[in-house]
């Protein structure tokens, strides 16, 4: 029990982090899109593997997010992360902003990818009713 109280602290500070270097000016635009993709998976209702099955459907969010965090934490040169570490350090607790529109660029992420997807799904039924009709 220890072992994954210890884990959900780690994603706690690890996101509060990753949040700050998200806000960083000197972070890549590479490692800011992969951190809103992160946000856009966590939040969307679209997944690899649904949340109903037992297990495997919230194991594959932990899985996904926590790579993905391993990614982004990579991708962040160094000098950053040590700045923010020591931004995070000493701050009075570990919390997100209150403002509601943080989660705004993921949200627009997760449409976007939606309309994709719908896009792609109406061409080709049209395309499949002028094959079927010629």
């Amino acid at each position: 029990m220890d072992s994954l109280r210890r884990q959900a602290e780690s994603l706690k500070s690890d996101a509060y982090l990753l949040y700050l270097a998200w806000r960083h000016p000197g972070t890549p635009w590479y490692a800011r899109l992969l951190l809103v993709g992160i946000l856009a998976y966590a939040i969307s209702p679209v997944e690899l593997l649904p949340d109903f099955i037992p297990v495997i459907g919230l194991l594959d969010d932990i899985v996904v997010v926590r790579l993905g965090m391993a990614l982004a934490l990579r991708l962040i040169p160094p000098e950053i992360m040590a700045e923010c570490r020591e931004k995070a350090r000493n701050s009075a607790g570990l919390r997100l902003p209150d403002r509601k529109w943080c989660l705004l660029p993921a949200a627009v992420m997760a449409a976007g990818c939606f309309a994709v997807c719908l896009a792609i799904a109406l061409v080709i039924t049209l395309l499949v009713l002028l094959v079927v009709r010629s």
